[in-house]
């Protein structure tokens, strides 16, 4: 499941506003806003819907054994 900060990441990498990806996941831009800012728990399904726009959009999650430091990042397709 995605982190906030891997929402916000991708989002911004993509230039997308919070319209533009409430839209294209099919929530609310208040509920996408909120799930930003850490004011609310989203559900699983939501999260979900986030990630799969993003991909469509053109970004790529990348699991921890892929990076350098374990951690879990994003980046663009080439």
């Amino acid at each position: 499941m995605i982190t906030l900060e891997q929402l916000r990441g991708a989002r911004a990498m993509l230039g997308l506003t919070q319209a533009e990806l409430a839209s294209r996941a099919n929530i609310s831009t208040t509920g996408l806003n909120n799930i930003e800012r850490g004011a609310s728990d989203p559900k699983a399904s939501t999260l979900r819907a986030l990630q799969e726009a993003l991909e469509a959009a053109g970004i790529i999650f990348e699991a921890a054994g892929q990076m350098i430091d374990g951690g879990v990042g994003i980046r663009l397709k080439r």
